[in-house]
């Protein structure tokens, strides 16, 4: 594992700014939170990059700065695809590590979930955000920033 430097945090509906900031402090990498205008933060802690509100345009200046070993956290799983091509470590808001490997069967879920939509059927939301979802993202995200320092 390379060492991660940087943290891409696609922040307009991140649930888990605060445990970014928590763990980046104690592992001292640079956290940058990327949101829309339409979702501007008062928050200090890290560095906050605003885009035009327009659709992806979070995703496209992620994927257009995010380099090789950094780490994204989104839950946008085609913007996941892209990443983890690019060599980049990706974590979704739940702690879930997505990997080039599982990507073919994540697009094929996302794909159905959106062809059912549009013949109007209607495909249950993700399950409300527990918990045991912070508890589990804090574990892996220091997981992973533990091996990246060698600590593991």
């Amino acid at each position: 594992m390379q060492n991660i430097s940087k943290i891409f945090v696609d922040a307009d509906a991140c649930p888990v700014k605060d445990e970014i900031v928590q763990v980046g402090a104690k592992f001292h990498v640079e956290i940058f939170f990327i949101a829309s205008y339409a979702h501007q933060s008062r928050r200090q802690e890290g560095n906050w990059i605003y885009v035009d509100s327009e659709q992806d345009e979070v995703d496209f200046y992620i994927y257009k700065e995010a380099k090789k070993a950094d780490l994204v956290i989104t839950q946008d799983m085609g913007l996941a695809g892209l990443l983890v091509q690019k060599g980049v470590y990706v974590l979704t808001p739940r702690g879930t590590t997505v990997t080039e490997d599982r990507m073919d069967t994540i697009l094929y879920n996302r794909y159905v979930s959106a062809k059912l939509r549009r013949q109007g059927t209607f495909t249950k939301g993700p399950k409300a955000f527990s918990k045991q979802d912070r508890q589990y993202f804090l574990s892996n995200l220091e997981k992973i920033l533990s091996n990246n320092k060698g600590i593991f």
